[in-house]
């Protein structure tokens, strides 16, 4: 059982490396494409970076939330005995686990809005024009936030393995 349980975590940390770095590495790739001066190349590129790391991304997840469910269940934290137990969410490791599993959705939700709807808007604009200046500006900003609430998920992910 505990080799399972390890190698659900290696998996968990390593999808949540692939993603998490992943996304601070387009955050630092970001500023060198600006400089291309093609408007249409420009979008053209991020448009294929974004493709291709959405689907990385999405991998990555789906392993995370597969790999957290199963941790879960492997520490016995699942089922109505602990989920609707007071006393559990009172506990370290379940104001940790609380704030982590917040901050998931979070993350979720951000990166669904960037990956479904407005990345897709930025890259169907016509490039170059205000209102595709306005929509990068603004998937940019989205992808970087979500980036740090992905960092203050880490956070939580430490505050839990150290249990609490």
């Amino acid at each position: 059982m505990a080799t399972l349980y390890h190698a659900t975590v290696f998996v968990h940390v390593l999808a949540a490396l692939i993603w998490l770095g992943g996304m601070l590495a387009l955050a630092l790739l970001a500023p060198v494409l600006r400089d291309v001066g093609d408007d249409g190349l420009r979008q053209r590129l991020f448009h294929r970076l974004g493709v291709r790391f959405r689907a990385v991304g999405w991998v990555c997840i789906a392993a995370l939330l597969t790999t957290g469910l199963l941790q879960l269940r492997m520490r016995g934290w699942w089922g109505m005995g602990v989920w609707g137990s007071a006393a559990f969410w009172a506990t370290a490791p379940g104001r940790a686990l609380a704030w982590k599993l917040l901050t998931v959705g979070v993350v979720l939700v951000l990166q669904a809005v960037h990956d479904f709807w407005l990345g897709p808007r930025a890259g169907a604009v016509t490039p170059g024009t205000p209102q595709a200046r306005r929509l990068r500006r603004a998937a940019a900003l989205l992808a970087r936030s979500t980036a740090l609430v992905g960092l203050v998920l880490v956070w939580f992910a430490v505050a839990l393995a150290r249990g609490g």
